[in-house]
């Protein structure tokens, strides 16, 4: 049975996914990065290589996420893709159709307009933590909540409060000031999930046409709170696909399914394999002084030996040559050894 692979790495969670030639999901993984994303990945292929069918013959690999190009050198991609792309070539397998895609995840968060299966706008927020992962993670921790019961909380709410959802900083004092005069926490937590859906229309989704069918996808899409406060918003069915932490994943391995394809008929993919785990691998950085812009070269090494490297705008580093040390600022101010 032919396997493709897709690895979606993010600053918080890493996610993998291993389908068959038929799209259906055979193993998916969640897994916290833990600001490791080379380790998580070894620990993740490693499950899934304990996990998968027998039988099963890796054809394409695919990676997405921030760390893409990173987790790529490592694994052996076919194909590395950004986040956009990876959400909405699975939103349509998920959900055909769809022209709206919500997603809310640790750090970040984005919202994609499709129209015909094709990306016709965007948006991302990765400056402000109001509305993300982390930041519900840390209400739930200060309210003595754990944050698998937030939603479920907040949808026993009868009168939510109005909390000031536009910065994490004032959201988080409105409602210390609201415990303090005495409302309820399932209204305060019902509030701050209104909050930041608020602040999420008004930021990310400023501008952009939001229509039926409309996806809610990424860690935050198991909040039920979030989502209900999603639909109050919109007046309009958000859906919650069954697969919504894993979503980049899947796109990335549908993705890697099409590299395939394009391959020759023997369709020999890059993989290293699982034993991928059992390999050391390190990171070192240099700049380079060739010219003003002083970039910052990444190195990445596998048992010792340099295995890729990138990081400058030219593309000179982009090869595995030997550096010319008159190119670099002197031994003690350099970041790392190149």
């Amino acid at each position: 049975m032919d396997g493709y692979l897709g690895i979606d790495v993010g600053s918080v969670s890493t996610n993998l996914v291993l389908m068959n030639e038929d799209s259906e999901i055979l193993v998916s993984l969640y897994l916290r990065t833990r600001g490791q994303p080379i380790q998580v990945v070894q620990e993740g292929l490693k499950e899934i290589g304990h996990k998968m069918p027998s039988g099963i013959d890796i054809r394409g690999v695919g990676t997405t996420g921030s760390a893409r190009y990173l987790t790529g050198v490592v694994v052996g991609a076919d194909v590395v893709k950004n986040e956009i792309t990876a959400h909405a070539v699975a939103a349509n397998l998920v959900v055909p159709g769809v022209q709206t895609v919500l997603e809310l995840g640790g750090q970040d968060s984005k919202i994609i307009v499709l129209r015909h299966g094709v990306v016709s706008d965007f948006a991302m927020n990765t400056v402000c933590a109001a509305g993300t992962g982390s930041f519900l993670d840390h209400q739930a921790a200060r309210l003595g909540i754990p944050i698998e019961q937030f939603g479920e909380i907040a949808l026993r709410s009868k009168h939510p409060v109005h909390i000031a959802g536009r910065c994490s900083v004032f959201a988080e004092s409105d409602m210390v000031h609201k415990q303090q005069v005495g409302y309820s926490t399932e209204d305060i937590i019902a509030g701050l999930c209104d909050a930041l859906v608020r602040n999420y229309l008004n930021n990310v989704g400023k501008g952009k046409d939001i229509q039926p069918p409309i996806i809610f996808q990424g860690g935050v899409a198991a909040n039920v709170g979030i989502k209900n406060a999603f639909e109050k918003a919109l007046e309009q069915e958000v859906i919650v696909p069954e697969e919504f932490a894993v979503m980049g994943a899947l796109g990335a391995a549908l993705l890697s399914r099409s590299a395939a394809k394009k391959r020759s008929a023997t369709g020999v993919t890059k993989f290293r394999g699982f034993e991928l785990s059992d390999f050391n691998y390190e990171t070192s950085s240099f700049e380079c002084r060739g010219c003003p812009n002083i970039c910052e070269i990444v190195n990445i090494h596998m048992e010792g030996e340099l295995l890729a490297r990138w990081g400058s705008r030219c593309g000179k580093w982009d090869s595995l040559a030997e550096v010319d040390p008159a190119q670099l600022e002197p031994a003690d101010s350099l970041v790392g050894k190149p």
